[in-house]
């Protein structure tokens, strides 16, 4: 991340207003991201106000973050650039292998509880193909050595990062689970973080009551049809192509 703190008065208000609402939405992303992690954001805050009040325009003076969440798309759209960014569009490909070198984000994808062999395959060719980040796996869910697992990853599993030894304590911050419930907040809401571990469920009883007590955010897919859920890989796969969306790499 850049310093925002080195503008003076002066030199922010030389740039044309769309560049000055995007470093609005550059800090307000740091801001966001300090508070998912509990972390010390009152210098951003007032940063961004000053900002605000150098442009002539209200503040954001609340730690909502649904409302920061808000507040960062509103600067966006102010400036004329999309989540994608610039110029980050892929180029069509036809065969497999011209990404190879794509690094991995530094996320953990950690399955609770999965029980069939197809989803998780499934999991690890989103992962890989996407770049998610490593996957960890609980006594309880198939492990790379399933033969199933390693048929449905389509060899997928050779190329992503997967544990079944670690400890729990040692994953990224925070901890975010992909349910449903009144407290979930929209995918499409929710500003990820640059680094996190993201909690997949059973596939009937969901994320478990010891990792619910572990967890600092739920997130959802809004659905509009009968069913409230889709399929555990179906959701990740939808869900990791928000968290490529947002990012910058």
């Amino acid at each position: 991340m850049s310093n925002h703190q080195d503008f003076t008065k002066k030199k922010f208000l030389t740039l044309d207003i769309k560049k000055q609402h995007k470093k609005l939405s550059e800090i307000l992303r740091q801001i966001y991201e300090k508070i998912l992690l509990k972390q010390y954001a009152e210098h951003l805050f007032k940063h961004y106000s000053q900002l605000c009040n150098w442009m002539q325009i209200d503040f954001l003076d609340s730690k909502d973050i649904k409302k920061i969440s808000d507040r960062y798309h509103f600067h966006l759209k102010k400036a004329a650039v999309s989540l994608k960014e610039h110029n980050l569009l892929p180029t069509i490909r036809s065969i497999d292998g011209n990404n190879i070198e794509m690094p991995f984000l530094e996320n953990a994808i950690y399955l609770d509880g999965l029980r069939s062999a197809f989803n998780v395959g499934n999991i690890i060719r989103t992962t890989e193909a996407l770049r998610i980040g490593k996957i960890y796996f609980d006594e309880k869910t198939p492990y790379i050595d399933n033969e199933k697992v390693q048929k449905t990853s389509m060899g997928s599993y050779q190329l992503t990062k997967c544990e079944n030894k670690f400890n729990l304590k040692d994953l990224p911050r925070p901890f975010i689970g992909l349910d449903t419930s009144e407290k979930s907040i929209s995918i499409h809401d929710f500003i990820f973080p640059e680094k996190f571990t993201m909690i997949l469920g059973n596939e009937e009883y969901g994320i478990s009551d010891k990792m619910l007590k572990e967890i600092d955010y739920l997130i959802e897919i809004p659905m509009l049809g009968f069913k409230n859920s889709i399929n555990v890989a179906s959701a990740f796969a939808i869900c990791s192509n928000e968290i490529r969306r947002q990012q910058k790499k």
